[in-house]
């Protein structure tokens, strides 16, 4: 079956479906990792994308659930050069494409997707629309007006969950975690108490933490609607609680710091993303997913070898950055701040 992807702009890229039968619209973002499409696919944080990988062979091991970073898939469609529909891997369950069609996610192969990562690159992110025919005006101008909002609250879990069973009580304020964050904590004797994003900050310290993680989550984090969760933030940190922040997390807890945001052109996502420490000049290398950064000057903790953005930011008793150091799909360089989350959360329970 044909299809085609029709930009705001009014480029069309036509190709072949692939997955689920219909059409999406969202935000078209580019992700450049050669692995980990799997945890590409489930993180919540491509909540109103439509994510184009930049690797051309996707799919090769299959369809493997332990390895979702969610239970749910956060894109709205998928773009690739080349869907593997025979994938030879023992853990293996299925195809990409069958999985993407039992979620009833749109997928578009078979387009020139150098061509169309270097129209994202040189003009910046922009909306598009995949459709089951030739594109039209109307579809065009449904890419143009579409905006994702609200994002948080649409991936945030309705309850609070508990897992692991370590010494050390966490708790996770979810605003669309990836598993591999609680995961790192119960590897370092954590348990882990996750709280919706729009707990309260006497809900979540009555759980007695001995620290705060703030998670990864979708759209701007100026949105109005994360108002009450920056607020929930400030009071967490003057409680004294130490508070680690990934990615969103990051970027909210630097605006209840009164550091504002802005939207990058393009976007960081994919594993290949070189940061330096400042305090040491060390440059590693991660992954990160996100469209927006903290605008803070010579603040940074870290900083974006490539544009120079800031990647970290450090409090004293909290801090955050933006890359993902639980990483699974790695690279697992930075893995060591979680030990250092340890550390400053042992500090404040010997007080």
């Amino acid at each position: 079956m044909t299809a085609a992807l029709i930009l705001e702009n009014g480029t069309i890229f036509e190709g072949e479906a692939f997955g689920a039968p219909g059409e999406a619209t969202g935000e078209v973002v580019f992700a450049t990792g050669m692995t980990g499409y799997l945890e590409t696919l489930t993180d919540p944080s491509y909540y109103g994308q439509i994510v184009l990988q930049t690797f051309p062979l996707i799919g090769n091991a299959g369809v493997i659930p332990p390895d979702f970073e969610s239970a749910a898939i956060g894109a709205r469609a998928y773009i690739v050069k080349h869907p593997c529909q025979t994938p030879s891997n023992f853990r293996s369950e299925q195809s990409l494409g069958a999985l993407l069609k039992e979620r009833g996610i749109v997928g578009l192969s078979g387009i020139d997707t150098r061509a169309l990562t270097r129209i994202i690159r040189e003009n910046g992110v922009m909306n598009g629309k995949i459709t089951a025919g030739p594109p039209t005006a109307a579809d065009r101008e449904e890419a143009r007006a579409y905006a994702v909002s609200n994002a948080v609250a649409a991936v945030s879990p309705r309850v609070v969950t508990k897992t692991g069973g370590g010494h050390r009580r966490v708790a996770l304020l979810d605003c669309g975690a990836k598993r591999g964050i609680a995961g790192a904590l119960e590897a370092r004797d954590c348990e882990v108490w996750a709280f919706p994003c729009d707990a309260g900050a006497n809900e979540i310290l009555r759980s007695s933490p001995r620290g705060v993680m703030l998670s990864n989550g979708p759209g701007d984090p100026a949105d109005p609607a994360n108002a009450g969760i920056v607020e929930t933030i400030r009071v967490l940190q003057r409680s004294g609680v130490p508070i680690f922040g990934i990615c969103l997390g990051h970027q909210l807890l630097a605006l209840a710091n009164g550091y504002r945001t802005e939207k990058l052109r393009f976007g960081h996502r994919g594993a290949n993303q070189p940061v330096k420490e400042t305090a040491t000049g060390r440059v590693y290398i991660t992954s990160q997913n996100h469209g927006y950064a903290v605008a803070a000057g010579d603040d940074g903790s870290f900083v974006n070898v490539s544009d120079g953005t800031c990647e970290g930011l450090d409090y004293g008793v909290s801090f955050s950055v933006q890359f993902h150091p639980e990483a699974r799909g790695g690279p697992p360089d930075t893995a060591f701040l979680f030990d250092r989350f340890m550390e400053r959360m042992d500090a404040y329970a010997a007080r």
